[in-house]
C-alpha cells in the first residue's frame, strides 16, 4: 500500500493485525470512526475502503512525519495531536460522538530505523526518542537529570527490570564523567547488566522505560481510554492493539471493569456494572504467517470491546 505522496507505506510501517482490528470496528459505512495511532495510515486506509461517501474518518498522530502519508480523500481528517486530546479535537471538529475508535500502540517501524530519532539500540545516534519533535525533554535530559531513585523508579515500572537500582546508579556514576548523549553511552552503561542469552530483552526493556516516560506513553493511554467513554456511541468499537504487558494489562481491565485497576463494581443483584462488552475474551495474535512476514508483530494483543 503506497501513500499518496509516494511514499511506500510498507517502508514506514506494517499494520499489524489488519484484517482482525478494522473486522473488529464492525464497520458503518455511514459511520464515524477515529483512529488515533494515524503513522503511515495503513489501518486508515482499511477504514476508508470500507467506509460509504458519508462517512467520515479522524486521525491523530503527533509526529510531523506521519503528514507524508495522508491520503488524499475528502472524508479523512488529520489532527497533529496526541491522543490524550481525543474529546477536545472531536469537539472541534463538529464530532460529539463516534461509532468507533482504532488504536495501535506500537512505535512505527520507521521510528526504529531511523537512528537520528534514537529510539533503537541497533544504531548509533542522539538519545533523543520523542514521538512529538516539539516537545522539551529528551531521553538523554532523563538520563541526565534525574535523581537515582526517579530512575530507578521509570526503569522498574516502564521497564520491568529487576536490577532497576543498579542501572540507575550506574548512570549516576557515568554522567559525573561526562553527559549521556548517545545510544553508544547507554549501551556502555547497560553492558555490565546484560547476559548474552537475554541481551536484547534487557536492552528492548531499558529503552522501552525511556521511551515510555519521555512520551508520557502510559498517562496518555490512560486519558485516551476514559475519553471513549464519553465520545463512542452506544453499540460503538474501541480496538486496541498493544505491545507489552503494561499497556495490554490497562486497556484489559478497563474493557473489563471500566477502571485500570481492574476492581469490579457490581450492583445490587451481584451484577458486574461496565461500560462495554468485551467482544474477544481471549485476546486476539497475529498468525504464525503475519509474525513470519513482519516479526515486529510478535508482542502484539488486540482486544475489541463495544460501549453498552
Amino acid at each position: 500500500m503506497a501513500s499518496d505522496g509516494g511514499q511506500d507505506e510498507r517502508v514506514y510501517h506494517t499494520p499489524v493485525l489488519l484484517a482482525e482490528c478494522v473486522d473488529g470496528l464492525n464497520i458503518s459505512p455511514r459511520g464515524v470512526y477515529v483512529d488515533v495511532t494515524f503513522g503511515g495510515g495503513g489501518h486508515s486506509r482499511e477504514i476508508l475502503n470500507r467506509l460509504g461517501e458519508e462517512g467520515r474518518l479522524i486521525v491523530f498522530d503527533q509526529d510531523e512525519e506521519a503528514v507524508e502519508n495522508i491520503p488524499a480523500d475528502l472524508r479523512l481528517t488529520f489532527v497533529h495531536a496526541n491522543f490524550r486530546f481525543l474529546k477536545n479535537f472531536l469537539r472541534y471538529h463538529g464530532v460529539d460522538a463516534v461509532d468507533g475508535i482504532l488504536a495501535d500502540l506500537g512505535v512505527s517501524s520507521h521510528h526504529f530505523d531511523i537512528s537520528e530519532r534514537g529510539f533503537s539500540f541497533r544504531f548509533p545516534g542522539e538519545l533523543d526518542m520523542r514521538m512529538n519533535r516539539n516537545a522539551q525533554k529528551k531521553a538523554s535530559d532523563i538520563l541526565n537529570e534525574y535523581d537515582v531513585v526517579r530512575l530507578s523508579d521509570l526503569f522498574y515500572r516502564y521497564g520491568e527490570l529487576r536490577n532497576a537500582r543498579q542501572i540507575a546508579s550506574a548512570v549516576a556514576r557515568c554522567r559525573e564523567e561526562k553527559p549521556i548523549k548517545e545510544t553508544d553511552d547507554l549501551l556502555a552503561i547497560l553492558e555490565p547488566f546484560t547476559r548474552r542469552e537475554k541481551e536484547k530483552k534487557i536492552l528492548a526493556q531499558a529503552f522501552q522505560a525511556l521511551r515510555i516516560e519521555v512520551n508520557g506513553e502510559m498517562v496518555a493511554l490512560q486519558e485516551m481510554l476514559l475519553q471513549t467513554l464519553r465520545v463512542v456511541k452506544p453499540g460503538g468499537r474501541l480496538c486496541v492493539i498493544s505491545y507489552h504487558s503494561l499497556e495490554d494489562r490497562l486497556v484489559k481491565n478497563f474493557f473489563k471493569t471500566g477502571n485500570f485497576e481492574g476492581e469490579a463494581i457490581k450492583d445490587f443483584y451481584g451484577n458486574v456494572e461496565t461500560p462495554f462488552t468485551v467482544i474477544n475474551r481471549k485476546v486476539i495474535v497475529p498468525s504464525d504467517e503475519e509474525q513470519h512476514a513482519n516479526p515486529r508483530s510478535r508482542s502484539a494483543k488486540l482486544r475489541i470491546a463495544e460501549k453498552k
